[in-house]
């Protein structure tokens, strides 16, 4: 696993899926990547998982992927186990994307993949995520291309998932 600092695209990262397992993002080479930290009681819960929903129907088949994890961080929204959160998001709002353990995306124990993108996109504030729903917009070769508020809606982003993907 590389160490943020040493780290030039995303696609230097192992991180883990819901079950625990190893996954490379060297495997998502090629594609347009929306990065998006998740939770399951949120306020913002309901719009962002419909609309990513709908984003990647309509891309996923153009490269885009998006990488969903879950993160218990922002006011206990996200009390479930990885177990649970997959099947609230698959069962409840159809999510055919991956989602990934449950990580921190700030602090100390901040999953080296955040420490990344917070790094080469900082925030309105400085780096640190400030809600659920923040989202990284990846370009095919790994770099962080652009950095959304939680409040940003997903299907906002779509012109620049677009441009990424060329099909504008």
């Amino acid at each position: 696993m590389a160490a943020a600092s040493s780290a030039t695209s995303v696609h230097d990262f192992t991180v883990k899926d819901s079950s625990g397992k190893d996954v490379d993002l060297s495997v998502y080479r090629g594609k347009v990547l929306l990065i998006v930290n998740v939770a399951s009681q949120c306020g913002l819960t309901n719009s962002n998982y419909t609309q990513q929903a709908q984003l990647y129907d309509k891309y996923k088949n153009q490269g885009f992927e998006i990488l969903a994890f879950p993160c218990n961080q922002f006011g206990g929204q996200e009390p479930g186990t990885n177990e649970e959160i997959a099947q609230f998001a698959c069962t409840r709002f159809k999510a055919e994307y991956p989602i990934f353990d449950k990580v921190d995306v700030n602090g100390n124990n901040a999953a080296p993949i955040y420490k990344f993108l917070k790094s080469s996109k900082g925030g309105l504030f400085g780096d640190s995520i400030k809600w659920n729903f923040s989202k990284f917009l990846v370009d095919k070769e790994g770099r962080v291309v652009d950095r959304y508020a939680p409040t940003t809606s997903p299907l906002s982003i779509e012109k620049d998932i677009k441009k990424l993907l060329g099909s504008s």
